[in-house]
């Protein structure tokens, strides 16, 4: 390798001696890999209680998949936040919706009519949020974004 006498630090970690005990690296978790780190929240910010499409349990996928389509207008959306709020059709409060339950091309933008499903936000699930949803008609005379970042004039 280099100058004898000098190891890498994953074959000092491998070796065993009397004196220390035995530990290995894994290089995809080492220190400086990002791979499965999640940011550290900044101070005084707790982590998001608030299921995305991944973390989202089988049974409430399940469940939202099962139910009714409803329709809405997009209230705001932002995608640098990575979330917004559609106004239901058949009124009611505003439904929190997260960038990943967004399907389709457009980043949603104010006033464009959405369909979208609904599951409850744990823990306590009182609140819910949209789910699968697609921007049915985009707001006239407004600039629309591709989550690739081209902007469209509509």
């Amino acid at each position: 390798m280099g100058e004898p006498g000098l190891s890498s630090p994953s074959e000092s970690q491998l070796r065993s001696s009397r004196t220390t005990s035995l530990s290995l690296s894994f290089p995809a978790l080492r220190e400086g890999n990002r791979m499965w780190e999640r940011a550290p929240p900044k101070p005084g910010e707790l982590p998001s209680p608030l299921p995305t499409k991944r973390t989202r349990t089988y049974s409430a996928t399940v469940r939202a998949n099962r139910g009714p389509v409803y329709k809405g207008v997009c209230k705001n959306f932002s995608r640098s936040q990575g979330h917004g709020f559609i106004i239901p059709s058949h009124g009611g409060e505003d439904i929190f919706v997260h960038i990943s339950d967004i399907e389709g091309e457009y980043v949603p933008a104010e006033g464009d009519e959405v369909t979208y499903k609904v599951c409850p936000i744990p823990p306590k699930n009182q609140k819910i949020q949209a789910v699968e949803v697609v921007i049915t008609h985009l707001n006239p005379g407004t600039k629309h974004e591709t989550w690739s970042g081209q902007i469209i004039s509509s």
